[in-house]
C-alpha cells in the first residue's frame, strides 16, 4: 500500500469515525506528508529516532511548542491507526515525548513608557477647568500611583477600603487571593495622589459618604475594574504609549520586572504580589538573568578578556 492511500485511509476514518473537520484531516495530511518527505524512507519504515529528527528540524525552525505538539499528534493518530489495522507491528511514536511549552512572558512596560503614562495622568488632573474633570483625573492619577507603586492585582486595587488612604501610612494590609492579607508598601507620590483624591471626591458627597476608596454606582459599590481598564487605555493613548499594550495587568507586571531590575529579591517580589507559590513569581526571572549577565560583564575581574 502506497503512503498515499495509507494517508486517505487514515484520514477517511478520522472523518467517519472521530468526526474530524476539514481542516482538521487538512492538517493531519500537511503534517504526515511533510514528515514523509523529511524522512529516508518514508514514514512506511520510519523508527522513532526518525520521527524525533523530524520534530528537531521543526523546533530549529521556530515553530511554538504548541505546533510541534500538534504535529506529534498527527504522527500518533497515524501510528496508532496503522497498528490498530495490522499494517504496522510497533507504534514508534510511542516512546516519543510531547515537547514542553513554555510559560509565556509576561507583558510588560519600559520604565519610561510608565513615567509617561503617570506624567500625564498628573498634568491632566492639575490642568482640570471644572468640578466634573478634576474628580475623573483626579481618580484615574490616584489608581495608576498606587497601581504601580504597589502591584496589586486590579481587583484588590478597585475595592481597597477608604481607610488606607485616610491613614497616609508607608505600608498597608490587603487581603489578597485564598483571603490572604500581605503588606505592600505605598510610595510618597502615590500617598500625595490618594489625598487630591480624596479632597476632589469630598466635592461630591455620594462618593465622600462611601467606604471604598473608589466608589461607584455598581453592584459592588466600587469602581468596576473594566471601566478602569478602559480609562487607563484612554490615558495611555494621549500619553503616547500604544493602548493596545497597556492594561492594568501590563502595570502590575511592569511593578515587578521594574523591581527585580532594580535589584529586588525574587522572594520579597513573591510576597509583594501575593503569590501563594515561588514559582508563579518565577516567570520573571528572565528579568534576573539579563540583571545577572549585566552584573557579572561590568564588575567579574576576567570579564573583558578573551
Amino acid at each position: 500500500m502506497t503512503i498515499a492511500a495509507r494517508l486517505d485511509a487514515f484520514l477517511e476514518m478520522m472523518s467517519a469515525e472521530r468526526g474530524a473537520s476539514q481542516n482538521t484531516l487538512a492538517a493531519y495530511r500537511r503534517d504526515l506528508e511533510d514528515a514523509d518527505d523529511f524522512i529516508s524512507g518514508g514514514l512506511a519504515k520510519a523508527a522513532s529516532d526518525d520521527l524525533r529528527a523530524w520534530l528537531d528540524d521543526i523546533a530549529s525552525k521556530g515553530f511554538a511548542a504548541s505546533s510541534q505538539a500538534r504535529k506529534l499528534s498527527s504522527l500518533r493518530q497515524y501510528f496508532r491507526f496503522l497498528y490498530s489495522e495490522g499494517i504496522r507491528a510497533d507504534d514508534p511514536t510511542g516512546v516519543i515525548d510531547a515537547p514542553k511549552k513554555q510559560r509565556p512572558l509576561p507583558k510588560t512596560m519600559r520604565e519610561n513608557a510608565v513615567t509617561l503614562l503617570l506624567d500625564r495622568a498628573e498634568t491632566e488632573k492639575k490642568e482640570a477647568l471644572d468640578d466634573v474633570s478634576r474628580i475623573g483625573a483626579a481618580r484615574l492619577h490616584a489608581l495608576v500611583e498606587a497601581l504601580y507603586a504597589t502591584g496589586l492585582r486590579v481587583s484588590e486595587l478597585v475595592s481597597l477600603p477608604v481607610t488606607v488612604a485616610l491613614r497616609d501610612e508607608r505600608f498597608f494590609t490587603v487581603r489578597g487571593k485564598g483571603g490572604k492579607d500581605r503588606i505592600v508598601p505605598l510610595s510618597p507620590k502615590a500617598r500625595v495622589a490618594m489625598k487630591d483624591w480624596l479632597s476632589a471626591r469630598a466635592l461630591r458627597p455620594a462618593l465622600a459618604e462611601s467606604p471604598f476608596l473608589f466608589p461607584a454606582s455598581s453592584g459592588s459599590g466600587y469602581l468596576p475594574r473594566q471601566v478602569f481598564a478602559r480609562e487607563l487605555k484612554g490615558l495611555a493613548a494621549r500619553a503616547g504609549v500604544p493602548a493596545a499594550k497597556v492594561s492594568p495587568h501590563v502595570l502590575r507586571h511592569a511593578f515587578a520586572s521594574h523591581l527585580l531590575q532594580n535589584g529586588a529579591d525574587l522572594r520579597a517580589v513573591q510576597q509583594l504580589l501575593g503569590h501563594s507559590d515561588i514559582s508563579t513569581t518565577q516567570i520573571y526571572t528572565h528579568v534576573l538573568e539579563n540583571r545577572l549577565v549585566e552584573l557579572v560583564s561590568q564588575h567579574h575581574p576576567l570579564a573583558d578578556q578573551p
